[in-house]
């Protein structure tokens, strides 16, 4: 019997228990409610008035006008989770980990934390069992409206969206560019590319190139800022529209970044004809999403399997394997030719697919 184990009795007979698998399912039971200690933190901006020194819960209490205790409380359920460290009774500072969720630190993800633990984002999930039972999204059910058109309606909603969009992508950003041939190319048109974070890194790291940025104008809202500062303004040409009715021409390499994961097979395949009317015989088209293996491994990315399911609950798209890729791509009329993995911990994979 290994030390994690112990022996119950039941019905006149001896059961091994394996309280470490019991420990690892407790922690997934109180998920949640880390989720919402982390967004209560950020929401409260408690990482940002610690700052890189240290504060004490009834300094923080204060500054915050919260409840001494409480916030005591949730302090230290923070340092629980590894967010804070607890350096003496009633004294903290950030980790590493907390760090991240400063605004002021490389690398930040204030953003994505803000809007993924934000009720827009959560309340479906309230409603998984029905998803899973019917196959459709909750999303439309709990807000009347689908995912983005909501946001369409809500521009400061729409704007932190954007941001952790863009927030999201930067760890792609840094690697996409150095691991393809962007060189044989003259002009790349990043479709649904947002504020343009990953063309703005691409054209940085090539400047022969010239880019397209296409999305709608919400999407397009914080772009001429996000453009200027990487110095790519006069290199980027910007256009709004609706991909499921066109594609900006011009282009011979064409760029969809989580863009695909968004939507059923038959708007996937809509998104793919409509650049196929207007992408060149020689040009190239780059699907940049996570590629799921065709089992999932012992050791797996635990958060593409969420994010499919996040997929599932508010928007309707979902995660896709190496052949559900190569199958969209001959829907769309394309072939797919390659898939390329980038750098650990980055899991998303470039898929090259040629006109056909």
């Amino acid at each position: 019997m290994t030390g994690s184990q112990s022996q119950e009795a039941g019905n006149g007979r001896e059961t091994a228990v394996d309280w470490q698998a019991r420990g690892t399912v407790a922690r997934l039971v109180l998920g949640q409610m880390a989720t919402q200690a982390l967004g209560t933190a950020v929401r409260l901006g408690v990482f940002d008035r610690i700052g890189p020194g240290e504060l004490s819960g009834d300094t923080l209490a204060g500054s915050l006008g919260t409840h001494p205790q409480a916030t005591l409380r949730l302090l230290r359920a923070l340092a629980g989770l590894q967010l804070l460290s607890e350096t003496e009774p009633g004294v903290f500072r950030t980790t590493t980990a907390g760090d991240a969720l400063r605004t002021d630190t490389p690398g930040t993800m204030v953003a994505m934390a803000r809007m993924f633990t934000d009720p827009v984002m959560l309340r479906g999930w309230d409603l998984l069992d029905e998803s899973v039972r019917t196959g459709e999204t909750t999303f439309d059910t709990v807000f009347g409206t689908d995912f983005f058109g909501h946001l369409k309606e809500q521009p400061e909603l729409s704007a932190a969206f954007n941001e952790a969009m863009s927030q999201g992508t930067r760890l792609t950003a840094s690697n996409v560019p150095h691991h393809y041939d962007f060189g044989r190319f003259r002009t790349l048109v990043d479709i649904g590319g947002g504020d343009g974070t990953l063309l703005a890194s691409v054209l940085r790291a090539h400047p022969e190139l010239r880019g397209v940025l296409f999305d709608t104008a919400e999407g397009l809202a914080q772009a001429p800022r996000r453009l200027a500062e990487q110095d790519v303004t006069g290199r980027v040409v910007l256009e709004t529209g609706d991909f499921f009715a066109s594609a900006p021409a011009g282009g011979d390499l064409y760029l969809l970044k989580s863009i695909i994961h968004d939507w059923d097979d038959e708007r996937c395949a809509a998104i793919l004809r409509r650049i196929r009317a207007v992408i060149p015989d020689h040009g190239s088209l780059l699907i940049v999403e996570p590629v799921l293996p065709a089992t999932v491994p012992a050791d797996p990315a635990g958060g593409v399997y969420l994010s499919d399911l996040n997929m599932l609950v508010n928007v309707g798209g979902r995660e896709r394997t190496e052949d559900d890729f190569a199958a969209l791509c001959a829907a769309g009329g394309f072939a797919l030719r390659s898939v390329t993995p980038l750098p650990a911990p980055d899991i998303f994979r470039i898929i090259e697919a040629s006109p056909v």
